[in-house]
């Protein structure tokens, strides 16, 4: 069986990563965090997922910002150029499972700072043949549990992703209920891969997205509809509903959310370092990953 380990790098700049949110926290300022955070670390980046990858008997491809991306933007910014370059890199994610997809049987996706800190293979763990392996994020939705007049979150927040998704649903009369689907970690198969469907009708997805944006207070009030954007985890869980795609949720062990509490588990096995603070997840690396 042929396994693939991929990743992306794609130098966004800071501008690009909100487009017009409304969200205070949403500024060129905190992207800016991020977009300096994978300079300095960008070696060790790599290097920990070619390092696992091998580990492990899987082939490790690293994309970046060469002319195979530079078409795909090219084309999304002529045919939609609603979207940011923050968006489009994280539909290019996307769709280089179906790129992969094409000699693979086993893919595993990682975003840039999801770091493995383990020598267990992620393909023995779970089984993606007849599942989509991703993290939950729902315990996030609305997590102050105000009123939805008063929910106010960012255009990336699990709450963002929720409602926007519910839209969707309501909107071709299926059931609204939906799981907020991280994708910063992805397990799948070709088969799975290609039930999922993401890029079909994706025409008609983009506009019935712009579609909702642009809905008068209704179904939802103004603060919600503004948190509203073109996500690729929002599509992910759409389709997902759409499609009746199987869902095996990562636990925390192998998605683990590194961000505010600044404390790793013992028994971690991937780390989404989410913070940037990458220096930490090295040191945890040295001491229990020798």
């Amino acid at each position: 069986m042929k396994r693939a380990i991929y990743s992306i790098y794609i130098d966004v700049p800071a501008k690009e990563h909100y487009g017009k949110s409304k969200h205070r926290n949403d500024t060129p300022a905190r992207a800016k965090i991020t977009v300096n955070a994978f300079k300095k670390h960008y070696k060790r980046l790599i290097e920990s997922k070619r390092k696992y990858a091998s580990t492990i008997g899987a082939t490790f491809v690293m994309f970046e910002n060469d002319k195979r991306y530079q078409t795909f933007e090219k084309n999304l910014r002529k045919d939609f150029p609603e979207l940011t370059g923050y968006e489009i890199v994280n539909f290019y994610k996307i769709h280089l499972l179906y790129v992969l997809a094409k000699k693979y049987d086993e893919i595993l996706y990682l975003d840039f700072d999801a770091i493995p800190v383990t020598k267990d293979s992620f393909f023995d763990v779970w089984d993606i043949q007849n599942n989509i392996a991703v993290y939950n994020n729902n315990t996030m939705i609305n997590k102050k549990m105000v009123p939805l007049d008063e929910v106010k979150y960012g255009i990336r927040s699990p709450s963002a992703k929720y409602y926007n998704t519910q839209a969707m649903l309501i909107d071709k009369e299926l059931d609204p209920n939906n799981d907020v689907i991280n994708t910063g970690i992805i397990g799948a198969s070709k088969e799975q891969i290609l039930k999922l469907d993401f890029f079909g009708g994706f025409k008609d997805t983009i506009d019935l997205m712009t579609k909702l944006r642009n809905s008068k207070p209704d179904l939802y009030p103004q603060n919600i509809i503004d948190m509203f954007r073109y996500d690729n985890e929002t599509i992910f869980s759409y389709k997902v509903r759409m499609n009746s795609v199987n869902v095996q949720w990562l636990d925390r062990r192998w998605h683990y959310f590194f961000d505010e509490q600044h404390f790793i588990p013992k028994d971690t096995q991937i780390v989404h370092c989410v913070c940037k603070d990458f220096d930490v997840v090295w040191r945890y690396d040295e001491k229990y990953n020798l």
